[in-house]
């Protein structure tokens, strides 16, 4: 076989029939030839042979976890860019993955066309130099908790940036788990063994935030009667998490870009620079983008900032995590002296309806206070019900109970009395309106159509793509089955 044919040629690993069926077709469809391997040791025999360009591998197999092949494998072909897979979608998963020198971690089911982009690009890059040793910290509990696609989507960043320094901006609603996120970043990374130093920016009075940062010396203002030091000087070769970045003064903010820019910073009443070493971690729940329109904050501080940007999903683009995250809430509390409890099926099917305003946050504290309060081994669906509408409205209906209208003139008519009343608001009147009405609009037409999408978004005039997106973003949750695809 030439290097070129070599080239060309997949092997694929996978102890499911139907899964070596389905890449066999689709590969050799996008013209690659293919070998396939039902366990660990035929995958073996393909590398000792000096088969295959690339490799796709599934991580339990019958005979061996493919974890404990990788390592051979690398030894053997150090070059080989090997592709895992595997239905166990956890954090530990992704990250044993990028450690075991893995070129790309998908979790299962994967999207074919994502998968062959993946090969593509690993067979167009030249060696991949990547580790093949394994943390220590492996053993300890998974930090991040969730098995749904979009927590792997952080898995995967989060894996990837595990050998690198870059600045990563964290962006989520409150309680979705930035400081987790940061944190993961952080011990999971090259400076695990260095300080890990959070900062919210909401939390400290702006006047104090650049010596808070910074550091001062004796004398810079008035109680400042010995020199104090500053959280870049306390994070020194780690990291640096500036939690709520988008409320920071704009003054710091030019003192932040200086350090970003320079890698240099001076203390406050301080002249001379100080040099440092620090990765910048930052999160916000705001908009960045509106707050630059706004000249709330700088727009090249944010370039600076974002050159890696995360996304964190809330609580409800991931309700299928909430068994997990409840299991997970109550081992901790356990370990605290609080009794773990059971949830029956119908709470949890009402826990997974609710809109979840404050995120993980909130479920963490539900679980706490079920420990707590409540007596009986099983948490019945009253008890649930009792708590989710005890701060107000409960918010577990789906777009097929929605049973009120809107008034759509009304709604027009309010925002333009506001508009005479207060004078023209800032910005942002059109996208008022448009939200305000849009959700109900869609959920409206859906229960029209018994949720047939096709039908709903032909009466709306919407692409089909564009309505599917729109009843994620919008939360409008679809459970009947009848006139459903």
């Amino acid at each position: 076989m030439t290097s070129k044919d070599q080239l060309k040629t997949i092997i694929v690993a996978d102890d499911d029939g139907a899964i070596r069926t389905v890449l066999n077709h689709a590969l050799t469809r996008a013209g690659y030839s293919v070998l396939l391997a039902e366990n660990a040791a035929a995958l073996w025999q393909f590398m000792l042979a000096g088969e295959g360009g690339l490799v796709i591998t599934d991580v339990v197999m019958p005979d061996e976890n493919v974890f404990d092949v990788i390592p051979r494998i690398k030894t053997l072909r150090p070059d080989l860019p090997i592709v895992v897979m595997s239905a166990q979608n956890t954090f530990m998963t992704a990250v044993q993955a990028n450690e075991a020198g893995a070129y790309e971690y998908l979790p299962k089911p994967f999207d074919l066309n994502e998968l062959l982009q993946v090969v593509e690009r690993a067979l167009a890059m030249k060696a991949q130099k990547t580790s093949a040793n394994t943390h220590d910290d492996l053993a300890e509990p998974m930090p991040l908790v969730g098995r749904s696609q979009a927590m792997q989507d952080v898995y995967r960043v989060v894996a990837r940036m595990m050998p690198s320094d870059l600045t990563v901006l964290i962006t989520g609603e409150s309680g979705t788990g930035k400081e987790l996120i940061a944190r993961a970043l952080h011990d999971f990374g090259r400076r695990a063994k260095a300080p890990f130093v959070a900062v919210n920016m909401a939390a400290i009075p702006r006047d104090l935030i650049e010596s808070e940062l910074f550091g001062h010396e004796k004398g810079a203002f008035t109680g400042a009667f010995q020199r104090a030091s500053g959280r870049f000087e306390q994070a020194e070769g780690g990291t640096l998490f500036l939690d709520e970045i988008g409320d920071m003064p704009m003054e710091a903010q030019t003192r932040l870009l200086r350090v970003l820019q320079q890698g240099e910073y001076t203390s406050v009443g301080g002249h001379k620079p100080i040099k440092t070493n620090v990765r910048i971690v930052a999160a916000t729940n705001q908009n960045l983008t509106q707050l630059m329109v706004r000249n709330l904050f700088r727009e090249d501080l944010y370039y600076r900032l974002n050159v890696v940007p995360l996304k964190i999903p809330s609580l409800r683009e991931r309700r299928e995590d909430i068994p997990d995250l409840i299991r997970h809430f109550f081992r901790l509390g356990r370990g605290q002296g609080l009794e773990e409890k059971q949830i029956s099926c119908e709470a949890l099917a009402l826990l997974q309806k609710h809109n979840w305003p404050g995120n993980v946050r909130e479920l963490e504290n539900l679980v706490r206070r079920l420990s707590v309060l409540y007596p009986q081994n099983e948490i019945c669906e009253d008890v649930i019900r009792a708590e989710l509408s005890d701060g107000g409205v409960e918010q577990t209906h789906s777009a097929f109970s929605y049973d009120g209208e809107v008034d759509f003139t009304a709604v027009l008519e309010r925002h333009m009395q506001a508009l005479f009343e207060q004078g023209l608001p800032e910005s942002g009147l059109y996208q008022r309106i448009i939200e305000e009405v849009e959700r109900p609009l869609i959920a409206a037409c859906l229960v029209a159509t018994r949720g047939n999408q096709i039908k709903a978004a032909d009466v709306l005039g919407l692409n089909r793509n564009t309505l599917r997106k729109k009843i994620r973003d919008l939360n409008i949750d679809i459970y009947r089955e009848n006139g459903s695809e």
